[in-house]
């Protein structure tokens, strides 16, 4: 018989989980069981991959510490990663004990709560321990507080030696309907695989950096793709350009993040329109993209864009008002 045990508490000395732990451990040993230990507060960087060791394990002490409130992160760490990586068919056949002392207020609450996360996991649970000590050495020093640790720790034995069945629990009916975890289709030796590369921290970051690069690659690609677009609106604009013998005025738009602004020089029928960076124009704009389009596709004009406040000007305002009469935009049919 194999009993692994996961200590998620801190590692002092006088933690009072500790003392049982040693004390459960001591008897399970003189009935011929294998006990191994994993202190996870040792295996903090691996946790992800301690999974991998329920295989070969008939029953689990799942230990900790309540301090100040709850089952400590360490714990909780290794229940997710159960959760995520951990074989379910395996973890349906491992009866585990919860132990939890607490120094301040909530050691059942904490006890509870190990055993519904075992259940959820589809795990079998045994009878656990709980108490409050605030003196290790009370503990150390009272037989029947002893006793009571060594007749949970003889339970345990006969419970998975006996094979003995649990009743389903309503959690695990819960769990069947609707927290069943979004499948992955991974094999367990790939789900194995992948709880390594989660515990490899170097591996992570290494995998964080270079999605975030992709991410920044992608993301400066498509605004430069639309902010240096040359040809756009070229096309509408010459489309709609009225010619108006006799006529001169050179206008400059900018239109949302782009780095150049529409370069639009009018000379009697003459016109050029293109995007640069400068040059001495008569009238300068500004105008979101939603703006310029809603003027290229008739449904607003230059004239009501600037009185709205939607597009910004400066420079000769008769020149501006011209505007809507050199660039007639046709409404587009939906």
């Amino acid at each position: 018989m194999n009993i692994n045990i996961y200590y998620g508490g801190r590692g002092i000395i006088d933690d009072p989980t500790l003392f049982v732990v040693n004390k459960m451990q001591e008897i399970l040993e003189e009935l011929r069981v294998s006990v191994t230990r994993y202190n996870l507060y040792e295996c903090k960087n691996t946790i992800p991959t301690l999974p991998q060791t329920l295989k070969d394990a008939d029953g689990v002490i799942l230990a900790t510490t309540v301090e100040w409130y709850g089952i400590g992160g360490y714990m909780q760490q290794f229940l997710d990663a159960c959760w995520l990586f951990g074989d379910k068919e395996k973890i349906a056949s491992i009866y585990m004990c919860p132990v939890v002392m607490s120094t301040t207020y909530g050691e059942r609450e904490a006890k509870l709560n190990l055993s519904t996360a075992w259940e959820i996991l589809g795990g079998l649970p045994c009878s656990g321990i709980c108490g409050y000590i605030d003196n290790t050495v009370m503990l150390e020093m009272n037989e029947q507080y002893i006793k009571i640790i060594e007749k949970k720790a003889e339970n345990m034995y006969r419970s998975i030696n006996q094979h003995i069945a649990c009743f389903p629990a309503s959690n695990q009916a819960v769990k069947q309907k609707i927290a069943v975890p979004k499948s992955t289709n991974l094999t367990p030796q790939e789900t194995e695989q992948l709880s390594r590369y989660v515990s490899d921290d170097g591996y992570v970051q290494r995998q964080k950096q270079d999605i975030q690069e992709l991410t920044s690659l992608f993301r400066n690609m498509l605004i430069e793709e639309e902010m240096d677009n040359e040809e756009e609106y070229l096309m509408p604009v010459k489309k709609a350009f009225r010619p108006r013998a006799g006529f001169q005025a050179c206008y400059a738009i900018g239109i949302g993040e782009k780095k150049k602004k529409l370069i639009l020089s009018v000379d009697g029928a003459k016109l050029e329109c293109g995007y640069g960076t400068g040059g001495k124009t008569d009238v300068e704009m500004q105008l979101s993209k939603s703006a310029m389009e809603d003027i290229v596709n008739g449904r607003m004009t230059f004239q009501r864009a600037f009185m709205s406040g939607v597009m910004k000007a400066k420079g000769d305002f008769g020149l501006l008002r011209m505007l809507d009469q050199l660039f007639v935009f046709e409404a587009q049919s939906l």
